[in-house]
């Protein structure tokens, strides 16, 4: 047998890839202690926190608006499965954290989907899984985006108004017909 046969199979590392963005990123820097492109390892008996302490938290956000511990993330396998996934939870009495449509209060978890967005305060986060074998550890890889994540849900708009009309359509109280009224008389 040559040393090819005899190596071990190489496993696959689930990698949680997670996109962060702020408004304000550029001018107040929140993210300057996260390493961006480079992964990084960590063991599966580990919970992933990130929050503003830097003796707790392996992820930091250098902002005094997000909690000492913001959130966690536990890596884990489903009973009788073999597939690997996290358990989201929010660690913030004061900031609710909204995991895809779902809003969680503080010590709430859920399974983070495969693909998801994270959001608290100002902060978004995409999250997405990439599977993996490894039993040992996963890894975590980290990027900056420069655009809004979630674009901002537009208000519904008026009607457009004729630019010589007024619309019926904000005054549902009259009728469809315009009213006359002189000048003179008194309301």
């Amino acid at each position: 047998m040559t040393s090819f046969e005899e190596s071990e199979t190489e496993e696959t590392v689930t990698c949680l890839h997670m996109t962060f963005y702020h408004p304000c990123q550029k001018d107040k820097m929140m993210f300057r202690c996260l390493n961006f492109h480079r992964r990084e390892q960590v063991r599966a008996d580990e919970m992933a926190k990130f929050g503003r302490d830097s003796n707790v938290c392996h992820y930091n956000l250098m902002d005094t608006r997000v909690s000492r511990i913001q959130f966690s993330l536990q890596f884990y396998r489903r009973l009788n499965s073999s597939e690997f996934c996290f358990e989201i939870k929010n660690m913030s009495k004061k900031t609710k954290l909204i995991v895809g449509q779902t809003e969680l209060g503080y010590l709430n978890k859920i399974d983070l989907p495969w693909k998801c967005i994270i959001c608290f305060g100002d902060y978004q986060i995409l999250a997405e899984v990439q599977e993996g074998e490894s039993m040992d550890y996963f890894e975590t890889d980290l990027r900056l985006a420069e655009e809004p994540i979630v674009q901002e849900r537009c208000q519904p708009s008026l009607p457009p108004i004729p630019e010589n009309c007024i619309s019926s359509s904000l005054f549902p109280s009259q009728g469809n017909s315009p009213m006359e009224t002189d000048e003179n008389e008194s309301c």
